[in-house]
């Protein structure tokens, strides 16, 4: 696993403790693949099907855990591709950001 996906894997652990009601796909481009599930967070394979799958950069996804990026504001410019559930990936951006 990158050193990229496992500190990811570590923020998303550390902010959504209990898991995540459904399965969310994040897409690093570059970087590789984190799942997030009732499980918590873990490094994963990039054909899996997902609920919602979240496609950006890794300083768009760096911007966001950090906080000094708004998730809507980077799906409203295009540098964050949600396909699937857009209520799921409003909770994802409310616990993210």
């Amino acid at each position: 696993m990158s050193e990229v996906v496992q500190a990811v894997v570590e923020a998303l652990n550390d902010r959504l403790r209990g898991g995540f009601d459904g399965l969310a796909k994040f897409v690093i481009r570059d970087a590789g693949t984190v799942l997030v599930d009732g499980r918590g967070a873990r490094a994963g394979d990039p054909e899996a099907e997902a609920d919602v799958t979240l496609t950006a950069d890794l300083a768009t996804f760096r911007g966001i855990f950090e906080g000094s990026v708004s998730p809507t504001a980077a799906f409203m410019t295009g540098r964050l591709k949600v396909e699937g559930s857009m209520g799921l990936a409003m909770k994802l951006a409310g616990a993210l950001g």
